[in-house]
């Protein structure tokens, strides 16, 4: 039986009753017995859908009105109230379990991708169905979409709140903006970073103009091993690579004392906002940071498209990140001329939907920050209580245990395997979750143990107060009965011979 077969089987008549396996091979793990009979069903929920987006006037050559696919951050009312919690398009999703049953789909994998918000979804489908390349076209579709990429560079703008003179790019993702940044720095520039960022924000700087400081053990720590670096450097150009929040433990970093000890002696920062931006208000102004990226597939914008926002001097004066068509002024036999602004970055035709949908996606969630984070805080204190208290379950933390955080919380358990824990809480609760060393790897060397790994849950608007309480049930019993199957660990991973299910699914093309 497919996924999309056994959805549309009634649960009230399948047999739930498990099966195991006895397979004495090493890396095998036994199940218990017997497997007890049992059914979730999905919780009901009580959030309003979000509403249609809001309309407004194209800027550029339209001057007729054109519904604008993004809703306006001033302009709340009905259901796109701010006492409203977004919904996502996930919403209810029901997903087979190994006890033929289908669940409600725990996600607990914000931290790597987001569902799309139901009002990003709704903005898409206006896009999709008249746009067309952005610029220099005469066609009412480009003009329309132009108008419309245009807003999103302002939407944009309003969500990280980008000074007088600030450009907004638009990128791929995080790794994208932060390399287009690696590559617009002046010549011999020094690079100040800690071993515990993300590998996007470790990574793409010239090697050899890098200084990585070793991961804190507070923040407290991260502060004074930046000013003794920063003493220590005697570059004329200084940037100070910050994390936001931290992709492993959730962690939020100290921006605002770190930036004033870069100012102190001169040098620029940039925030990796990657896992900060979907869940705390980033003002550049309030901050002073000078540059700062994010992706909108953390951001309930899956659709491709990243940001790199900030200071414009050291951009304007490098040359072109792509050099390609719309990144060009003017060509001639012996030179090339180049545009100033975002274009000069935005080689190429530019992804005008991905675009829109991060702006979508700003302006759903400035509408709703105090809801938001209510939301996430209330249920990651659930979270965190539940697993503290079960013996031989281990929460990591890099800045200490009370340090404020975003909705993460990573852990271990004595003698389970990261990977059987994610896979069995994925077969037979329906919990998604993420294991390994979540492209930080001196970090979890430094917190979590040399070569080892861990689970991370991280959570969002696709989660529930049930879904947390299944998590904490689940690890529970695995902790305290085994898995219900026997898994055997193979090169693909944690697998269990006896899973009842057929998971191959139609393309869906």
């Amino acid at each position: 039986m497919s996924i999309a077969q056994s959805l549309r089987t009634n649960v009230a008549d399948i047999d739930t009753t498990g099966t195991s396996d006895t397979t004495d091979a090493t890396d095998t793990v036994q199940s218990r017995t017997p497997a007890q009979p049992r059914r979730l069903t999905i919780a009901p929920s009580g959030t309003a859908p979000s509403a249609p987006a809001q309309t407004s006037t194209t800027s550029g050559h339209s001057s007729s009105p054109i519904p604008s696919p993004i809703p306006s951050t001033g302009r709340v009312s009905g259901k796109l109230s701010s006492s409203a919690l977004p919904r996502t398009v996930s919403h209810e999703l029901g997903v087979p379990t190994v006890h033929r049953t289908v669940t409600d789909y725990a996600n607990f994998d914000h931290a790597a991708t987001t569902p799309a918000l139901e009002s990003v979804a709704q903005a898409v489908e206006q896009v999709q169905r008249r746009y067309g390349s952005v610029h220099r076209g005469a066609g009412y579709a480009s003009r329309v979409t132009t108008g419309w990429f245009e807003q999103a560079r302002e939407e944009v703008a309003r969500f990280v709140g980008a000074r007088e003179g600030d450009e907004v790019i638009f990128t791929r993702n995080t790794t994208d903006a932060l390399r287009l940044l690696s590559h617009c720095l002046p010549r011999r520039t020094q690079v100040i970073a800690w071993e515990s960022a993300h590998h996007a924000a470790l990574l793409p700087w010239v090697a050899h103009q890098t200084t990585r400081l070793p991961v804190p053990s507070s923040a407290a720590d991260a502060v004074e091993l930046l000013r003794s670096a920063l003493a220590a450097t005697d570059g004329r150009h200084v940037l100070v690579a910050i994390t936001g929040a931290c992709n492993v433990t959730g962690e939020i970093w100290p921006i605002a004392e770190l930036v004033a000890v870069a100012k102190e002696f001169g040098a620029r920062t940039v925030l990796d906002a990657a896992q900060l931006a979907p869940h705390r208000p980033i003002d550049l102004t309030d901050l002073g940071v000078d540059w700062v990226a994010f992706s909108g597939h953390k951001l309930y914008a899956p659709y491709g498209a990243g940001v790199l926002a900030g200071q414009r001097d050291w951009l304007d004066a490098a040359t072109p990140y792509l050099p390609a068509g719309g990144a060009t002024a003017a060509v001639t036999a012996r030179h090339n001329h180049w545009h100033t602004g975002p274009a000069r970055h935005e080689g190429g035709t530019p992804n005008a939907v991905g675009a829109i949908a991060i702006a979508a996606a700003c302006a759903a969630l400035s509408a709703r920050r105090e809801i938001v984070q209510e939301h996430e805080r209330s249920l990651q204190q659930t979270l965190r209580e539940g697993l503290a208290n079960i013996d031989g379950v281990t929460l990591v933390h890099a800045l200490g245990p009370d340090r404020p955080g975003v909705g993460v919380v990573t852990f271990t358990i004595d003698g389970i395997e990261p990977g059987l824990v994610s896979q069995v809480l994925a077969d037979e609760y329906a919990i998604a979750v993420r294991d390994g060393r979540f492209c930080a790897h001196l970090l979890c060397d430094a917190i979590i143990g040399q070569g080892q790994s861990a689970v991370r849950a991280s959570i969002g608007l696709a989660t529930t107060a049930e879904h947390v309480t299944r998590l904490i049930e689940g690890v529970r019993r695995l902790v305290t009965q085994g898995p219900e199957l026997s898994y055997v660990h193979t090169d693909a991973g944690w697998t269990a011979p006896a899973d009842p299910r057929d998971l191959s699914e139609p393309r869906p093309w």
